[in-house]
């Protein structure tokens, strides 16, 4: 009770000094990682990146492709890309916007520190032909380009360079620059403060280039990541705040009934999934040591076939979720039901096929699973060790914020990990390339398989759209039956938000309150 009063108190103060605007204040378990935009691809951090800055191809909730720092753009040989560039576009310091920008952003966003390099990995130079020209030179034909750089968001080159952050971020080294608190973009609303954990103040951009189009009412955004469900929950009903990204499952229908609120829900492009070192010589946290269990496919599959999903789905999701069998999540291209099938739930199969691999005794183990990021995922990664002690894996579940669990997977410091991935390119080739590539900081599998490795990297310069699609069969079906990934579910949304504020939910989990609205 206590914390829920000084949530309450804090969003009634940081309200009260401008009562006369349109305030959203929101709320989710979580907070952004950091708002440095090339540091971190991930998606709450993305969720404020996109609040304040803008790529040169943006999106809208329904995911389709729009003009953003672009106007225009054209193919002009199969490997070289030109973009016109809006004119007249600033800053929020006031600086002008050219293409200056976007080839000093697209060369921050290839640096080792930067979480988006793979993203843009075909892109061989960045040049800028005029102040409003710019051409994007890819070493290979890529089919996906322009769904790619969605998530590259323009920097201003000066403003960079005046606070010493040409480079993004070491976030994994735990490293602090100026542009972890600040930002400087083009986009809808300017970062006001920035208190990691506890608040983050947005204002509208009154000069921003796409009001024309797109011209809401909203004043001030107020975040306040709220961790407890219950309370999160109590905060929004009580009327302190206006929309939750999140809102517990087991609450949607008292929202509901309520009367004053309203529940929208939607598909989403995303897998949740556990993911195991099969690479490492011996795991860090197992009681087996001079070997890695998780090497043998035989113990891969018996951990898939220990764990019931439909159980999960039903009982802890409440049916926002549906069961997962393959890491390619519907709504992706690529996405095929005849691989996305997990298999069945057999323990008496599982205790077998450890028995033939060596452990009829099962062994020990560590789940690291993050408690403030995905739809009910620490009660998802406490039923997961229930269900695989019933096979004899002892797992002792780690459970920590954000913050410090993705660290741990991007380090390649987790011997058994929780982990979920939704699309930057609403293609198949994402999910793919990074959960299946050795190279990418986010595959914590260390899996090594050529063929797979040849297929993704094949398929993101493949024109040929049979070819490219059988190439995606292909790779998705050798990735499912190495069994290196217990897929668990592919959730749906939910958001809530107040009646007389209208949020439009976006198919990517990460809303875009350029498009939301006070109604009254």
């Amino acid at each position: 009770m206590k914390r829920l009063l000084s949530v309450a108190l804090a969003i009634t103060l940081s309200v009260s000094a401008v009562h006369a605007e349109n305030v959203l204040r929101w709320a989710s378990q979580g907070d952004a990682m950091t708002m440095d935009p090339h540091a971190q691809n991930e998606g709450q951090t993305r969720t404020f990146a996109q609040q304040v800055e803008d790529a040169l191809i943006n999106r809208q909730p329904d995911l389709t492709k729009v003009p953003g720092l672009a106007v225009s753009w054209k193919l002009v040989d199969p490997k070289t890309w030109e973009f016109k560039l809006r004119p007249n576009v600033k800053f929020h310091d006031g600086r002008p916007f050219t293409s200056d920008d976007v080839v000093f952003s697209f060369k921050r966003a290839q640096m080792p520190t930067s979480d988006l390099r793979d993203l843009i990995a075909s892109v061989a130079d960045v040049v800028a032909v005029d102040p409003l020209t710019v051409r994007i030179l890819t070493k290979t034909p890529d089919p996906i380009l322009l769904d790619e750089i969605t998530t590259i968001f323009i920097m201003s080159r000066g403003w960079a360079e005046e606070h010493k952050v040409t480079v993004p971020q070491n976030y994994g080294n735990g490293e602090e620059t100026y542009a972890v608190r600040h930002a400087n973009g083009t986009g809808p609303f300017k970062l006001e403060s920035r208190d990691p954990d506890v608040r983050t103040l947005m204002i509208k951009n009154p000069d921003w280039w796409g009001l024309k189009d797109q011209p809401h009412n909203i004043d001030r955004i107020i975040y306040t990541p709220i961790k407890n469900q219950a309370t999160r929950v109590a905060a929004l009903l009580s009327g302190e705040l206006d929309f939750v990204l999140d809102p517990p499952v087991q609450d949607l229908a008292r929202i509901e009934s309520s009367g004053g609120f309203q529940v929208e829900r939607a598909a989403s492009p995303w897998t949740i999934f556990l993911g195991m070192d099969a690479g490492r010589k011996e795991l860090l946290t197992s009681s087996v040591k001079g070997k890695n269990p998780f090497a043998d496919i035989r113990v891969r599959k018996a951990m898939n076939m220990a764990v019931d999903v439909n159980a999960i789905t039903q009982r802890i999701l409440r049916g926002l979720g549906q069961p997962a069998g393959n890491v390619v999540p519907p709504g992706v291209y690529g996405y095929d039901p005849s691989i996305d099938v997990h298999l069945p739930f057999d323990p008496d199969g599982a205790k077998k096929l450890l028995t033939e691999a060596g452990y009829p005794q099962g062994f020990d183990v560590r789940l690291d699973c993050p408690n403030d990021r995905y739809l009910n995922d620490e009660p998802t990664c406490q039923a997961v060790v229930g269900m695989l002690a019933r096979v004899g894996v002892k797992v002792t579940l780690d459970l920590k914020p954000r913050t410090l669990h993705m660290p741990r997977v991007q380090h390649k410091e987790s011997d058994f990990y929780m982990l979920g991935w939704g699309t930057d390119t609403t293609d198949a080739h994402n999910h793919l390339s990074f959960l299946g590539l050795p190279t990418s900081i986010w595959n914590g599998t260390e899996y090594t398989d050529q063929k797979l490795f040849d297929l993704i990297n094949g398929m993101a310069s493949e024109i040929d759209k049979p070819k490219r699609d059988a190439m995606i069969k292909e790779a998705s079906t050798r990735l499912r039956e190495a069994y290196t990934y217990v897929p668990l579910y592919h959730p749906l949304l939910a958001w809530a938000t107040r009646k007389g504020v209208k949020v439009p939910i976006t198919l990517d989990n990460m809303p875009h309150f350029a498009y939301a609205r006070f109604t009254n």
